[in-house]
């Protein structure tokens, strides 16, 4: 029993790691441990999406960043109007500023002129008048300057107060146009996190899934890209001459590039393009799809002419061109050029007659 026990005592004891050779366990115990939780991860993680899936995902995110382009447009817009109202306000106050300063000056004078004569009350230089015309005169004279000095006096407080008000609208209209940046900094970032979630979820595709995407795409927003100068088969002609313009506006856009928020020349969005198209024909249009609609008279499907803004999806987020014989321009998404389609491709949600 005493031998076992010696021998007990005399077994070597564990010892830790140290130096290196603890740096070495410790990355080997690491590792071990990321590779647990990979694979824990991997068969936790959602499946991948299939091609079909995919292209249907990039659709909602394409159609979803035209309706925050939208948005944005209308956000700029205001912001723009906000701008411009602000410098309206500043350069009007500057203006009462310069005549309040004249008119103090003015008073300033009076007032100095007035402590020049020791203040002396206008009745008693008055009566020390001697001659009873010069008495007269000067008594009449003395009370218009009374007069004009209480009405340059009422003048002053009136631009001070006027000033003081054109103040306030200019701080509340600062104040308008730091929430329409914020609301357009908020929409600018949403469009573009949309479209960068489209182009990740694009480059998950083959390039033969890709380019079948580009085709189902294509087709659905017009057919083969036509981007041609001609009318397409089936049309008439424009109704007015300013509706003639705006056709031949939109035509010679053919084939510029969709880029959101923009107006032309070199590229468009969609309410973009109708606005640049009837401005071409001495019309202006507001920004956005969403008062474009409200911009002219209404008409049905099947009223429509030539140069009519046709709108597409329930919350009108989409506007071409109608151009007759059922078929549209307009700027259709990123990636696709400005190009003829039909009506048919989009939920028609209604038309309007601009002129």
């Amino acid at each position: 029993m005493a031998a076992h026990r010696e021998a007990a005592h005399r077994k070597p004891k564990q010892r830790l790691f140290t130096g290196p050779a603890a740096r070495t366990a410790a990355t080997l115990a690491l590792a071990g441990a990321a590779t647990a939780t990979t694979l824990e991860g991997s068969a936790q993680a959602e499946p991948q999406l299939t091609p079909t899936q995919v292209k249907a995902k990039v659709d909602r995110l394409y159609h979803d960043a035209e309706a925050a382009t939208e948005k944005y447009n209308g956000a700029k817009e205001a912001a723009e109007a906000s701008e411009k109202s602000l410098d309206a306000l500043r350069d009007e106050a500057a203006r009462r500023t310069e005549r309040l300063n004249t008119a103090r000056d003015a008073l300033g004078a009076y007032a100095t002129a007035q402590y020049r004569s020791a203040g002396i009350d206008p009745a008693v230089r008055l009566a020390l008048s001697s001659d009873p015309d010069e008495y007269l005169e000067r008594a009449s004279y003395e009370d218009r300057a009374g007069d004009r000095q209480a009405g340059a006096i009422n003048g002053v407080r009136r631009q001070i107060n006027e000033i003081a008000q054109l103040r306030a609208r200019a701080q509340d209209e600062l104040d308008l146009l730091a929430s329409q940046r914020t609301a357009l900094r908020k929409h600018k970032d949403d469009v573009r996190s949309r479209l960068a979630d489209a182009q990740r979820l694009l480059a998950t595709l083959t390039a033969e899934q890709r380019a079948d995407y580009e085709r189902s795409a294509d087709a659905a927003h017009g057919g083969a890209a036509r981007a041609d100068r001609g009318a397409p088969r089936g049309s008439v002609a424009a109704p007015n001459a300013r509706a003639a313009e705006a056709i031949a506006f939109a035509q010679g856009a053919l084939g510029k590039p969709y880029v959101w928020g923009a107006t032309g020349p070199s590229s468009f969005d969609c309410s973009g393009l109708t606005q640049a198209a009837w401005r071409a024909a001495g019309v202006s249009l507001p920004r956005t799809t969403y008062t474009q609609i409200n911009a002219g008279q209404r008409v049905s499907r099947s009223e429509l002419a030539p140069g009519d803004l046709v709108f597409f999806y329930p919350g009108v987020t989409h506007v071409g061109l109608y151009v007759g014989g059922g078929q549209m321009i307009h700027a259709p998404r990123p990636g696709a050029p400005v190009r003829y389609a039909s009506l048919d491709d989009m939920p028609f949600a209604g038309a309007t007659r601009v002129a």
